[in-house]
């Protein structure tokens, strides 16, 4: 199939899924996950096409992966100890149906014709796949395993970007932006920490000039291995917060752009001065690295709606995964909420600091 972003689609039954699937409860390298059983038999629309993703700990930038789809749905990690990540899920093609009655009958021959009744593998199959029996506990989920179902991407495949406009994931006025930012990044040597200056302020006057996002790649002026502010435990999920402007918060990063160990990315910016909802506080989550589940020693933040665009990463731009952006709750202050607020309405009088005033804050880093 060659389904779009905002079609619709049906995943098909969980026997039909489970014949798609090897012993491993894989199809192609990509595991089927148990949550994913519950949304059989039901009608979703396309988010988009998962024609590539990226490697989100690693080096390697982008990846290709064939016969991906994403719709709007996300793990919930209770197969996985618990993990709050978030992830958005990958389906494979051979998952889903269309919704058309003519196309889905045909689409119904080709699937009985490519896996036969006979094949397939079991549900505990697919649960005993979720972990490894060793010692500490190895969890094996799509975000772990995605080297093994993708392969690398070179930036500069221009068909990459065809399909990302042809499958409805990006607007041609995105991709355009993407390019002009990447050429002026590298062009003008606004990378260059010490002599690109000039070029991130002129970068910085031309945005002014109608509103639009500053120089993304910032980095802090505390010194690297120096202790940064830690923020109070006072935001829960379900709270209205405003992340604080860019400045208020290069001031709590070191100069790797770190604070207590978390990076302050450049998707991150343009969601500076904004109102949001508090979706998770981040406690514990599944190391896609290594599998294992780690425990956070300072809670990370996710907001409602808030992900990462793939905007600024040259390597892996415009990447369909949709990876959650974490906060750090120094990075965020509370809105005092009532029945008539909307988002949009907030005004500097209704934020709560979440500790004393600015500069106060870099008290913290000594």
């Amino acid at each position: 199939m060659s389904w779009r972003a905002g079609d619709w689609v049906e995943v098909r039954s969980r026997e039909e899924i489970l014949r798609t699937l090897d012993e491993s409860g894989r199809l192609e390298g990509l595991p089927f996950m148990p949550q994913m059983l519950e949304y059989c038999g039901r009608r979703f629309q396309v988010y988009k096409r998962a024609h590539k993703t990226c490697d989100a700990p690693g080096t390697l930038g982008g990846l290709k992966l064939p016969h991906g789809i994403h719709l709007d749905l996300r793990c919930d990690g209770k197969a996985y100890g618990g993990c709050q990540a978030g992830c958005l899920l990958f389906w494979k093609e051979a998952w889903l149906r269309p919704v058309d009655a003519e196309a889905r009958a045909e689409a119904d021959e080709e699937f009985v014709a490519q896996f036969p009744p006979a094949g397939g593998c079991s549900e505990s199959d697919v649960w005993r796949a979720t972990k490894q029996p060793e010692q500490p506990t190895r969890y094996s989920c799509q975000a772990t395993e995605v080297l093994d179902f993708a392969r690398p991407l070179k930036w500069w495949d221009a068909r990459q970007y065809a399909e990302d406009y042809l499958s409805g994931n990006t607007p041609v006025s995105t991709i355009l932006t993407g390019f002009i930012y990447q050429t002026y990044y590298y062009g003008s040597g606004a990378f260059n920490r010490k002599w690109g200056e000039p070029a991130r302020w002129l970068y910085d006057r031309f945005q002014s000039l109608w509103g639009g996002v500053p120089f993304p790649r910032r980095r802090g002026k505390i010194p690297a291995g120096s202790q940064t502010p830690l923020g109070e435990s006072c935001i829960r999920a379900g709270d209205l917060v405003r992340v604080r402007p860019l400045e208020q918060i290069l001031a709590t990063l070191d100069t790797a752009g770190n604070n207590r160990g978390m990076h302050f990315d450049a998707e991150l910016v343009p969601y500076c001065g904004k109102v949001f909802r508090v979706r998770t506080v981040v406690e514990r989550f599944v190391d896609e690295k290594t599998g294992v589940m780690r425990t956070m020693k300072t809670p990370a933040v996710i907001l409602e709606g808030v992900w990462c665009r793939s905007h600024y990463s040259s390597s892996k731009m415009f990447c369909p995964r949709s990876i959650y952006s974490w906060w750090r709750e120094i990075w965020l202050e509370r809105v005092i909420e009532t029945p008539s607020l909307e988002a949009e309405d907030v005004t500097p009088a209704d934020v709560v600091p979440t500790q004393e005033p600015y500069p106060a804050l870099m008290r913290n880093a000594r």
